[in-house]
């Protein structure tokens, strides 16, 4: 089977079940921008060892933005049903390997910070601002058509994850984080 179809030449693609929708639909945009941050995660792969601690996860959230993004080309009143597995623990993942990354570095931050540090820990920070915009678009999609919630809770999770990936890769490599402004709320505090 040929790359090519030729049938995008117009401006359309097809969905999941068949339906054919403009290059620039909602929906189009949100699991295109999941496709995108799909291969910055597969760019951060490449730059670590691979035999380092994070790939088998960083494998893992890969094969799942497959599924998530499978999971969004489907309209909801699509008849043929999706085989892909819907991330349903993805958000409780996150969560944990943000919980064993977090011992690892000193302290909360109160601060805003400035992304940065070195190669990986700036590209983490690149990924997570990906996820935000994909979260962006997901949202947009999801006031016009069901999404199961599994997806945005673990898209959010996704973000956070690489923020503190970024902060653990500081921390690994001996670097003092860039301080920004505190928190509103915390200055507020000490005003």
């Amino acid at each position: 089977m040929k790359i090519y179809t030729r049938k995008g030449d117009t401006g359309e693609t097809g969905l999941f079940g068949g339906k054919r929708v403009p290059k620039d639909d909602v929906r189009v945009e949100c699991y295109g921008t999941f496709d995108e941050v799909n291969a910055t995660v597969g760019l951060l792969r490449a730059k670590l060892p691979i035999d380092h601690v994070w790939q088998a996860n960083l494998h893992r959230i890969q094969k799942d933005m497959m599924n998530v993004m499978s999971h969004l080309a489907r309209p909801s009143d699509t008849a043929k049903e999706n085989p892909n597995p819907l991330p349903l623990d993805g958000a409780a993942f996150c969560e944990q390997w943000i919980d064993e990354l977090e011992a690892t570095v000193a302290a909360p931050s109160d601060y805003f910070l400035l992304p940065g540090g070195n190669e990986i820990s700036a590209l983490c920070q690149v990924i997570r601002t990906q996820f935000r915009r994909g979260e962006r678009r997901l949202v947009t999609l999801m006031r016009t058509d069901e999404v199961h919630p599994s997806i945005p809770e673990y898209v959010n999770r996704l973000s956070d994850l690489f923020f503190v990936l970024a902060r653990a890769e500081m921390a690994t490599a001996g670097m003092e984080e860039e301080r920004w402004n505190l928190f509103i709320y915390k200055r507020k505090k000490k005003a």
